[in-house]
């Protein structure tokens, strides 16, 4: 290997001193480019591709191959080449040639002359003999990670050291770029497994099998959101505040062949009409006062996806209208812009409004009606789903008792108090008079006394319950003081009788002494000596 010394601006000769002066001049803005190369894209093989362009043509370096060391075996392998000849299926093994010894050894070499070198082996057939040679080493982190060798494209002039320097800042700036690339590609593959993480976890989440009701209704609902969910037809869920409509949409959607895309989430009933617009459709520039920028929509949001228009029986009857055409033609402008935006979006709606009547009385228009009801899932009250309960009710503590970090059991007498109830809240009632309870409860067992209904409405529980129902209540006889009531019960102990009267009555003591067939004074008697916490509302 071959090198000349490197003179001081001193000691070279005047011509000398020219030739480096117009080669540094040259070199620097050869540099200047390859940054430029290098800042411009993340693509990695197109950017050593350009980098050689480059060298080939701005500094006079022709031949440019970039080697690639494989991790698993330690061999260099040639991964791009600007030739006409491109990057032939070429290999070096460490210690092979003169670009194996760099395997072992990463140093820069340079070489006045290729003949001059028998170690040469130029497996690529494309370095002249007569002409100069550069070989540098591409470092990341300190670990060698390739090659990168050119050719000056004239015999050497005094000036290789120059000239290897450069190569040298250049593979600097390649191993920097590199290192960033690898670091772009590891980031997108952690988000990439957590993006399938979260997509099988919200797959699960929305499952079917993992959705909680045995009830003939409830299996009849899954049923028909199954087989909708394989297709873009629109559905409509009606069914009280409170039943899930929103659980079922969110099946429907992960579940669809749209899973991949979004599901994009609307309360019609909790916005204005002007600010609704502006929501589903967006706006542009200026389009109103506070439009400072341009806004995608909810529509746009969910391009390729689903939306979910919740409530959409209280939307009034002119925004029906440009609702109805985005529903038929899949397009809309924007608030204050003229642009047809089209959309590939599914439409799930969800209302508890009554829409027969509500079109009957002109409130809702017809042909919107028909637009939404092509695939209607009507969502039992849970009152008619009594069977339910106790299954719900676990779901719920688990979820609860998750939160809070414990364990939450439910006693017999509180199932019954559950089933008493007419739930006019539905599945969200229950939710919250779980949580009421559980933040109540001191060592997490809930029983018949923590079970609060504001405003409640009691009930006999049907035939349907009683089979699930600890000891049901129709078991026994009940006593002359409560008969039909759960205070009437001969199965439960004294304490249990006056707690669950006292729950009848709202925890007024002169009706549960009514319904017990005491006196106030008898029952005020009892409270104390059973030791009966009074709640007060």
């Amino acid at each position: 290997m071959h090198g000349h010394p490197i003179h001081s601006a001193d000691e070279m000769p005047a011509g000398g001193y020219c030739r480096t002066h117009e080669l540094n001049i040259l070199l620097l803005a050869a540099l200047y480019a390859v940054s430029r190369v290098l800042s411009r894209s993340l693509n990695f093989n197109e950017t050593l591709r350009d980098v050689l362009r480059v060298l080939h043509d701005e500094a006079g370096l022709s031949c440019g191959m970039i080697g690639v060391v494989d991790p698993r075996t330690g061999n260099l392998a040639a991964h791009e080449l600007h030739h006409p000849a491109g990057a032939n299926d070429v290999h070096y093994l460490p210690g092979e040639g003169i670009l194996g010894l760099m395997l072992e050894k990463p140093r820069t070499v340079k070489l006045a002359r290729v003949a001059d070198e028998p170690r040469f082996l130029n497996r690529l057939g494309i370095y002249r003999q007569e002409l100069p040679f550069i070989a540098v080493p591409v470092k990341v982190g300190g670990n060698l990670q390739g090659i990168l060798a050119v050719q000056p494209d004239a015999p050497d002039d005094g000036l290789l050291d120059e000239r290897a320097q450069f190569v040298e800042m250049v593979a600097n700036l390649i191993g920097q770029s590199l290192r960033l690339s690898l670091e772009v590609e590891q980031e997108k593959s952690t988000l990439v497994e957590e993006r399938d993480l979260l997509r099988r976890t919200v797959r699960h989440q929305y499952g079917f099998d993992s959705m909680v009701g045995r009830s003939a209704a409830m299996r009849r609902v899954f049923d028909q959101a199954r087989l909708v969910a394989k297709w873009n037809t629109t559905v409509l869920i009606r069914g009280e505040t409170g039943t899930g409509k929103e659980l079922i949409a969110n099946a429907i959607h992960y579940n669809s062949p749209r899973a991949r895309n979004a599901m994009v989430r609307l309360n019609c009933a909790a916005l204005p009409e002007n600010l609704l617009e502006s929501e589903l459709f967006g706006h542009e520039r200026g389009a109103f006062t506070g439009a400072v920028e341009s806004r995608k929509g909810r529509f746009e949001q969910a391009h390729g996806g689903t939306l979910f228009l919740d409530e959409i029986g209280d939307v009034s009857p002119p925004f029906q209208a440009k609702l109805l055409r985005v529903l038929q033609e899949g397009e809309f402008e924007r608030v204050g812009g003229s642009r047809t935006v089209k959309v590939d979006v599914r439409i799930i709606a969800a209302t508890h409004r009554d829409l027969e009547t509500a079109v009957e009385m002109g409130d809702f228009r017809e042909d919107l009606f028909y637009r939404l009801n092509v695939m209607p899932i009507f969502l039992p009250p849970l009152r008619e789903r009594i069977e339910d309960i106790p299954e719900i009710a676990r779901h719920l503590l688990g979820k609860i008792g998750g939160d809070q970090k414990r364990k939450l059991t439910l006693t017999d007498m509180a199932q019954r108090r559950l089933a008493n109830h007419e739930w006019p809240g539905n599945v969200r009632e229950l939710e919250n008079c779980l949580e009421r309870a559980a933040v109540l409860s001191e060592d997490g067992r809930i029983d018949v006394d923590l079970i609060r209904f504001p405003n409640a409405r009691e009930r006999v529980p049907p035939k349907a319950q009683r089979a699930w129902l600890p000891g049901g209540a129709g078991s026994g006889s009940a006593s002359p003081a409560g008969a039909g009531t759960g205070a009437g019960d001969p199965g439960l102990s004294e304490k249990e009788r006056v707690v669950t009267a006292l729950e009848q009555a709202g925890w007024v003591q002169a009706k549960a002494a009514r319904i017990l067939g005491m006196t106030p004074r008898q029952i005020a008697y009892r409270i104390q000596t059973l030791n009966i916490e009074v709640k007060q509302f």
